[in-house]
């Protein structure tokens, strides 16, 4: 599994294990939704699940789902601030299209 994480994303991620130290890692995957139908999903993970893929990317534990894998394979996830705004912005080569609001994408 190839996943990088900026140093931006790395941090902001960090910070919530830090306040959640019993969580496993931290899950990256994506779920149905939004105009274009699929949507990211960012979360801290309690434990690992059945079909869960735990990696390590910088030191930090990052688990994926089998069934989310081959939509997020070679994504970049970077954390940004633009004045009040603060969100983690995703660059995925599979992603085909995204909704006009950027919020949901699709895969081919």
């Amino acid at each position: 599994m190839t996943i990088t994480i900026t140093p931006a994303a790395n941090q902001r991620m960090r910070h919530f294990l830090q306040a959640t130290p019993a969580a496993a890692g931290v899950r990256f995957g994506v779920k149905r939704t939004g105009c274009s139908g699929f949507a990211y999903v960012v979360d801290l993970a309690e434990t690992l699940g059945e079909g869960d893929q735990l990696v390590e990317v910088d030191g930090l534990p990052l688990i994926v789902s089998d069934k989310n894998l081959a939509m997020v394979e070679g994504t970049v996830i970077d954390f940004q601030r633009q004045g009040l705004n603060a969100s983690f912005v995703f660059h995925n080569p599979n992603a085909t299209g995204e909704c006009g609001c950027g919020e949901s994408f699709t895969v081919g």
